[in-house]
């Protein structure tokens, strides 16, 4: 018995060839990547049902259960079109992650070591009056994603990013201080821009339009958004569909800092190691 297992187990080692390993990892991290995808989303609770059903299905044909089989087959062959209809806005949002254009060139990198420290230092002065004055405020700096979609909901501006502008654009009254701007490179595009709003149904409660635009912006691009509360003056901002809230300036400029100046590599870990220490000291948005 012990040969044969054996003989088994090295038939199959010499049986598995490289592409085959290949194929095995592609495979797999694609369902990893599906997995991390619908992860805390209202699919991952459509996900769980779908197992059930086939589960029930499974046990149904082995206990010969032959009407409940019946009855599930039928539901199965039929929840194909259902499926597509209830994650409609899943498959959306998994479409435009993988079709995330990076064929035109972001401006998002042009900028030389002097002008991203002196765009920074307009956003950080921006920023701490806007909370120090309790102005509510949404900025969206596109990166590799291009946003030309976003930028047509709103008015073109197309002026050099300075603090000035911006309070301008933000100041209670001002026509376009309820929306976004958009800031591609060193220049303020767009302004009273509409975005769309988050998917997550499992934030906050007490977060208004303006953080759930910030962080569905972000959970269909790679742009960041910072965000200043009118209500409390409290500074957040979106990376990636998560929100930090409860941040100094000092924290955004650091923030900034790390995304226009380091490589893609050490950014992406720059950011991690800046937002990560952030959840000892802010409220976490899901709760």
């Amino acid at each position: 018995m012990g040969d044969i297992i054996s003989n088994f187990f090295s038939d199959l080692l010499l049986s598995i060839g490289f592409t085959d390993v290949i194929d095995i990892f592609i495979v797999a991290f694609i369902i990893y990547k599906a997995l991390e995808f619908i992860k805390e989303t209202r699919a991952e609770q459509l996900v769980k049902g779908l197992l059930i059903l086939v589960i029930m299905t499974f046990l149904s044909s082995l206990l010969n259960l032959y009407t409940l089989n019946w009855i599930l087959k039928g539901t199965m062959q039929i929840g194909v079109i259902a499926l597509v209809i209830l994650f409609q806005p899943e498959l959306r949002r998994a479409l435009e992650y993988v079709g995330r254009s990076k064929i035109m060139p972001s401006n998002f990198l042009e900028l030389d070591k002097d002008a991203a420290k002196h765009l920074i230092g307009e956003f950080v002065r921006a920023v701490e009056t806007f909370s120090s004055n309790r102005v509510g405020a949404l900025i969206i700096i596109e990166r590799e994603t291009a946003l030309n979609d976003i930028i047509e909901t709103g008015t073109t501006v197309d002026a050099e990013v300075s603090a000035e502008l911006l309070g301008n654009v933000f100041y209670e009254g001002a026509p376009l201080h309820d929306g976004a701007v958009i800031v591609r490179g060193d220049r303020l595009i767009a302004a009273g821009c509409v975005l769309p709003l988050t998917q997550n149904k499992n934030i906050n409660k007490e977060l208004g339009t303006r953080h759930r635009a910030g962080i569905g912006i972000t959970e269909i691009s790679d742009a960041i958004s910072i965000i200043v509360s009118e209500e409390t003056g409290i500074i957040s901002m979106a990376i990636d569909g998560k929100l930090s809230r409860f941040l100094d300036v000092k924290t955004v400029e650091k923030t900034l800092l790390s995304t226009y100046l380091e490589s893609d590599v050490d950014r992406k870990q720059k950011l991690s190691q800046l937002i990560m220490p952030l959840k000892r000291r802010r409220r976490d948005v899901s709760k």
